[in-house]
């Protein structure tokens, strides 16, 4: 049975990861299940973005912590379940992470992997693996690093210091903030907004912008204008700039 519920309205596909048993806990088949969602909407021809989203109370709270006690180094190092995490890191497809209650562990970094982050105001988000005597595995250290600074990243990694909405709004790490009540509609309307947009020059700009955290600023400045070239030369990009001078609705393709 999945562990993960996918529905499709217009152009959005939502994945809701659904196995309160162990608190959304991204066992390996939840993990597998969900990357296959995201994939299978990566190759349809309808759907142009992705919602992630787990329960109000808890987005997801971690890797299955029994299954890690059967696992090898060599299988967590090189195994299925890192292989699922390269798969959904190279995903093509915009992916909007709706986050409430608790974020921890691998559901923190399966958030931060995503491109826009919505967070309820019940958050609390955190990487606890040194509790373990583990470390984030699945980017949590390079991540939360990038988007928050070292000294927070080490706060929050060594100490397990859980965040807060506000916190997270403050250092980037979430774009928009909502109500409970609110959080998940916010993220569908954003994830609406961006599928209807000409998709070539979403994924471009998805890319540039990602990019900008591998590579040296002159080399992202280059790849960013051969990527600008890419655009304009396309149909839509014809379409979009003679329809704002026409004063009508672009049509594209």
């Amino acid at each position: 049975m999945s562990q993960v519920l996918v529905e499709d309205v217009g152009r959005v596909r939502r994945i809701t990861v659904d196995h309160p048993q162990t608190r959304n806990s991204l066992t390996d088949e939840a993990l597998a299940d969900l990357v296959g969602a995201a994939e299978d909407a990566e190759r349809s021809q309808e759907i142009r973005c992705v919602v992630l989203a787990g329960s109000d109370a808890v987005f997801a709270s971690g890797a299955d912590v029994r299954a890690l006690l059967q696992m090898t180094s060599a299988d967590v190092e090189s195994g299925p379940r890192q292989r699922l995490w390269t798969t959904f890191r190279g995903l093509q497809i915009p992916l909007v992470a709706a986050i409430s209650g608790f974020c921890l562990g691998a559901g923190a970094e399966l958030a931060m992997m995503s491109d826009i982050v919505v967070a309820s105001e019940t958050v609390r988000f955190g990487l606890p693996e040194t509790a373990l005597g583990l470390i984030p595995g699945a980017g949590g250290t390079q991540l939360l690093a990038h988007a928050a600074g070292k000294a927070l990243a080490m706060d929050v990694i060594l100490s397990g210091r859980l965040l807060n909405a506000e916190e997270l709004m403050r250092v980037g790490v979430v774009s928009r903030v909502a109500s409970v009540a609110d959080y998940r509609n916010l993220a569908y309307e954003i994830a609406a907004t961006v599928a209807e947009r000409p998709a070539l020059a979403q994924r471009l700009a998805m890319q540039s912008v990602r990019r900008s955290f591998e590579v040296s600023l002159s080399e992202g400045l280059a790849a960013e204008r051969r990527d600008f070239g890419t655009a304009f030369d396309s149909p839509d990009a014809k379409e979009g700039l003679t329809a704002f001078l026409e004063k009508r609705t672009a049509q594209f393709t």
